[in-house]
């Protein structure tokens, strides 16, 4: 059950969020930026598994990719210079994020 509501309430989120998309995309941009994620993952996890340390570390996890994830977005922040259609700005994104995500890997267990 409480599974069914954490499903139900990001799916909430986010379809409320690509909605406002259409007509308020700088509204829409700002409520994705958010750590909505965050602020709903955190509680259920803990909640869920009762365990604060591993909490702990999905906050820092969290923490620690946010700034790597960023760079998911240079493309696009570069597509008209580059001459990049939405879809190659997209596809260069992606790949950022998994070498991000290479970075992530290595810094969090130092945290």
């Amino acid at each position: 059950m409480r599974f069914a509501f954490n499903m139900l309430l990001a799916a909430s989120v986010v379809s409320v969020a690509a909605w406002l998309a259409r007509r308020f995309p700088i509204m829409a941009g700002f409520i994705v930026a958010l750590p909505l994620n965050s602020l709903m993952v955190l509680p259920f996890s803990y909640v869920q598994h009762g365990d604060a340390g591993n909490t702990m570390l999905l906050a820092k996890s969290i923490f620690a990719a946010v700034p790597v994830t960023m760079a998911f977005f240079l493309p696009f922040l570069f597509a008209g210079k580059l001459g990049l259609s939405f879809w190659q700005a997209y596809g260069l994104a992606c790949m950022t994020l998994c070498l991000g995500f290479l970075v992530h890997r290595a810094v969090v267990p130092h945290l």
